[in-house]
């Protein structure tokens, strides 16, 4: 028996898409989700909340000139409703909002037009956005734009992000005064008398549940009376911003599933989108999936994950599709290819060329060395090498790129020089590449791992009183509440002291050098202290000391070494970083890497002590986590010691 037609009855007020197994409900014209009947459920989304209810496109916008990266929350309601495709297969609504100038300062200048589409015997549906700045707009800040889908709280209490990042969570009441205690900022709360007792004593912190670009691709909740699933599937991450390792929410209490596309999460200023008056822009955001699926016993509800991580790959390998109907989403005959073979040279590590193994290789617009993880406006395609350095990446857009990687066991950044131009049908290859990390001379010592990550270094136990069950005994233990405050714990007095060939950079370097608290609402900044010994010092010559961060959040790194007063430092990064990375869980923001002279007259035969100081001291989550630490001989320098 073939599958029921797609049906569309349009109302005054409200449209409704039915195929026979999911019925989807839109506000007329504004396209908000108001009904979403499916597995004996009459609606999966929550319509009773004090502010936010269903499902719905949103944006934060701001002023231009504003360096905050909050401003103006809009539901973008439509304005109008058009019919793209009506047929037995496939309805495409599309749900616009035109600029209209005498709306300045109310709405962000920009032309919306959202789309919904349901195919026949599909469960679930897709929704995407095609978002417009025109000559003639003025000038604004994008901090954020997402679709967002706020479920019953009465049928989800399961949720699942990951195969070992997935529980039931607290109910969204527990949140609100009497039952939660707000901690440090709003969205971590303690709870103190919720609902279900078993959840006392937990923070609940929708932060805790973020995740790298890479990784984000499909999360969501389970019912299990009757057993039901509504999972969000991003098939493609080409849409959004910061690349491969920016990270982002995903699903949290309410129970809310969300698909972020702009944020500066995890970034800070850096990833606001900011229009010039009159810029030509426009780009697709999605298609999106939500996917719903059901089982007949209750006692099977929790397999419904791995029924939705199997329609995640049948959706990825379905990429791009070929049902939106619309000239700015290109299909895969109007994409292009690139592969090649990245290879690395270390001469200190291998006379040999190495393969980059495991290398992420992307397109992203034109920029300098690094620049993708800042950027916000156009497309980004990204892959990993393998074994043997070789990538490939199909499907790019017709456009103009760079080609970018991260390796990792190697500090910094590639770029290749050349521009790489993309063109329908196209398929280029690059040949052999050759990435040459930083390197001056050999490696006297090193701490840490190049991973532009900070999860390789002592990450403490939580505060009993601060405890989010998932993350005991997990690895990802990072996402704890309030670890900055342990390094006081651990440090009363004195701050770190790490000496090389003595310390365990696993057991003894603190995953974030954060401020110290000495009172209330007091900070003040801290200097950690690497010690060393070299049985020769070159005559004449310059070391280098490579310091990679993996985030900085209104930090200002000092340099000094073998004299902790020196005034000035040797080295100030000055202020940087905005990333938020420390108070949100998460073990990296945006890389940094910095290379620091030190002639041979600076350093003693002997003992050595760097001074490395976080000189901000306004709040508990200013600081850094590095990445890491590397101090490399002149050229001509020999060393005995291991090097990586």
């Amino acid at each position: 028996m073939s599958a029921t037609a797609v049906q569309l009855n349009i109302q005054e007020d409200h449209v409704m898409i039915d195929n026979g197994i999911v019925q989807l409900t839109l506000s007329n014209p504004g396209g908000t989700v108001i009904g979403i009947r499916y597995g004996g459920i009459d609606n999966l989304v929550e319509l009773h909340n004090q502010e936010l209810n269903g499902g719905f496109w949103d944006l934060n916008w701001s002023e231009t000139g504003s360096q905050r990266t909050r401003g103006k929350f809009d539901t973008i309601e439509g304005t109008s409703i058009r019919v793209v495709v009506e047929n037995e297969e496939q309805v495409e609504l599309s749900f616009t909002r035109l600029w209209d100038p005498s709306l300045q300062g109310k709405h962000a200048p920009l032309n919306i037009d959202k789309r919904f589409i349901v195919l026949r015997g599909c469960t679930g549906f897709y929704s995407y956005a095609i978002f417009e700045h025109l000559e003639g707009m003025p000038a604004f800040n994008l901090n954020t734009t997402r679709i967002a889908f706020m479920l019953s709280k009465d049928k989800f209490h399961y949720m699942a992000i990951a195969d070992n990042r997935q529980r039931y969570m607290p109910h969204p009441d527990d949140r609100f005064p009497g039952r939660g205690q707000e901690l440090a900022y709003p969205e971590a709360v303690l709870l103190v008398n919720p609902l279900e007792p078993e959840f006392k004593g937990e923070v609940d912190d929708k932060y805790q549940y973020s995740m790298e670009n890479k990784d984000n691709q499909v999360h969501g909740w389970i019912c299990s009376d009757p057993p039901v699933g509504f999972w969000q599937i991003t098939p493609s991450t080409e849409f959004r911003t910061g690349g491969p390792f920016k990270q982002d929410l995903t699903s949290h209490v309410n129970p809310t599933t969300l698909a972020i596309f702009v944020t500066s999460h995890y970034a800070g200023p850096d990833l606001v989108v900011r229009f010039e008056a009159g810029e030509i822009w426009k780009k697709v955001f999605g298609p999106v999936f939500i996917y719903l699926n059901s089982v007949a016993d209750e006692k099977n509800a929790l397999s419904l994950w791995d029924n939705a991580k199997e329609q995640m790959n049948i959706q990825v390998q379905s990429w791009p599709y070929n049902f939106p109907d619309s000239k700015d989403f290109l299909r895969s005959d109007q994409r292009g290819t690139i592969t090649g073979r990245l290879l690395v040279q270390d001469r200190y590590i291998s006379k040999e060329n190495i393969p980059s193994n495991g290398a992420y290789v992307g397109l992203a617009p034109p920029g300098d060395v690094g620049s993708w993880q800042r950027e916000c406006k156009g497309y980004q395609f990204w892959t990993t090498a393998d074994e043997a350095g070789y990538f490939s990446i199909k499907n790019i857009r017709a456009g103009d790129y760079n080609l970018y990687s991260s390796v990792p066991g190697f500090i910094g950044d590639y770029r290749y020089d050349g521009a790489i131009t993309i063109t329908a049908g196209c398929v280029i290859d690059t040949g052999d590449l050759l990435y040459e990390p930083p390197r001056d001379g050999p490696t006297l010592w090193e701490i840490g791992v190049p991973d532009r990550s900070a999860a390789e270094f002592y990450v403490p136990d939580p505060n009993p009183q601060y405890i989010n069950k998932l993350y005991v005994n997990h690895p990802d233990r990072f996402r704890q509440y309030g670890l900055w405050e342990r390094y006081a714990d651990l440090y009363p007095d004195e701050d770190l002291v790490y000496t090389v060939g003595v310390s365990d950079f696993k057991k003894d370097w603190f995953f974030a050098q954060v401020t110290r608290k000495i009172g209330e609402n007091t900070y003040k900044g801290t200097t950690w202290k690497i010690k060393f010994k070299l049985n020769n010092i070159a005559q004449s010559g310059t070391y280098k000391l490579r310091l990679a961060l993996a985030s900085a959040h209104n930090a200002e790194l000092q340099v000094r070494v073998n004299d902790a007063e020196a005034n000035p430092p040797l080295f100030s990064s000055r202020a940087i970083g905005g990333d938020n990375a420390i108070a949100r869980h998460g073990i990296h923001g945006l890389y940094w890497l910095f290379n620091v002279d030190v002639q041979s007259n600076e350093l003693l035969q002997g003992d050595n002590t760097i001074y490395l100081t976080q000189a901000k001291n306004s709040s508990p989550f200013q600081g850094i986590m590095y990445d890491y630490i590397r101090l490399e001989g002149p050229p001509s320098t020999s060393s005995t010691s291991k090097i990586r």
